[in-house]
């Protein structure tokens, strides 16, 4: 955890050596940066220390890759390189930072939007699903029948997180943290790195929350500045390689499109620029 105490701009990022002692979220590397920042972080600490009392939750998620015991879990026994290797996407577009050799190449800097997903039509969700999602999904499995896909798909990989801010909002509501959804959902996205190569699998909230429109603002230090401040809007999901599928000219309408935004730098030091 690095200091958040700013003077004109800058951030000092110093090692911290103390938490605020009420939410336990933000850390100073000194007590005298901690008491020059005060006036700015009371602002937000209630909300912080909300969330941090409620932080216990995310063991609970049933969307990470490892747990699910079904076919997706040969991941967890399988070296990813191989793995990969072995659905043709090793060390390409969405997929370079899946496994420890590609994750050692990457420079955020140069990055760009990658819209596909380089599988077949079969492994990956392409389009609109068949089906309009009835109820609440609480497994892979779940998941996988809704979106006829097999639990052994390699698109679990990226997905989870998706459809873990799917599960977020699921748990947000259902404890009263959130109003009921109708028509518009704001969400901050704290810290993002390689899901900055795999922006096109947010497409996958259309499907999750169809009829909402979905704003999504990602905050962290690893966008790159020259991206600070891109607009990207979603009019369709995350494309397979199949030359003659629908997907590459069936298009959402634009009241249904996630549209995103990011943010270089630290959620401290943005919040007040995109939360009005």
């Amino acid at each position: 955890m690095e200091c958040v105490w700013t003077r004109n701009g800058s951030r000092c990022g110093e090692a911290a050596s103390r938490r605020c002692d009420r939410c336990r979220a933000v850390g100073y590397c000194s007590l005298s940066h901690q008491v020059s920042h005060r006036s700015i972080h009371k602002i937000e600490c209630d909300r912080f220390r909300r969330q941090m009392n409620r932080a216990d939750v995310l063991s609970d998620f049933p969307f990470t890759f490892y747990v699910e015991p079904s076919k997706v879990q040969v991941v967890s026994f399988e070296k990813r390189c191989s793995f990969l290797a072995r659905h043709g996407v090793h060390g390409l577009g969405m997929w370079i930072c899946e496994c420890s050799c590609g994750s050692s190449l990457i420079n955020f800097d140069t990055i760009s939007f990658i819209p596909d997903w380089l599988l077949s039509s079969e492994l990956c969700p392409c389009n609109e699903p068949s089906i309009s999602l009835q109820g609440r999904l609480s497994s892979w499995k779940d998941y996988c029948e809704w979106r006829h896909l097999p639990l052994s798909s390699p698109a679990a990989v990226i997905l989870h997180w998706p459809l873990t801010v799917y599960w977020a909002i699921q748990l947000a509501t259902g404890c009263n943290l959130l109003p009921e959804i109708k028509n518009e959902l704001r969400i901050h996205y704290l810290g993002p790195e390689k899901e900055l190569l795999q922006l096109a699998a947010f497409g996958e909230l259309q499907a999750l929350f169809p009829g909402v429109r979905i704003y999504i603002d990602f905050v962290g230090p690893a966008i790159p500045d020259r991206r600070s401040d891109e607009r990207i809007d979603l009019h369709s999901y995350a494309l397979c390689n199949d030359t003659a599928c629908r997907c590459k000219t069936e298009m959402v309408s634009k009241s249904q499109a996630v549209r995103m935004q990011l943010h270089a730098g630290f959620y401290h030091d943005r919040y007040g620029e995109f939360s009005k």
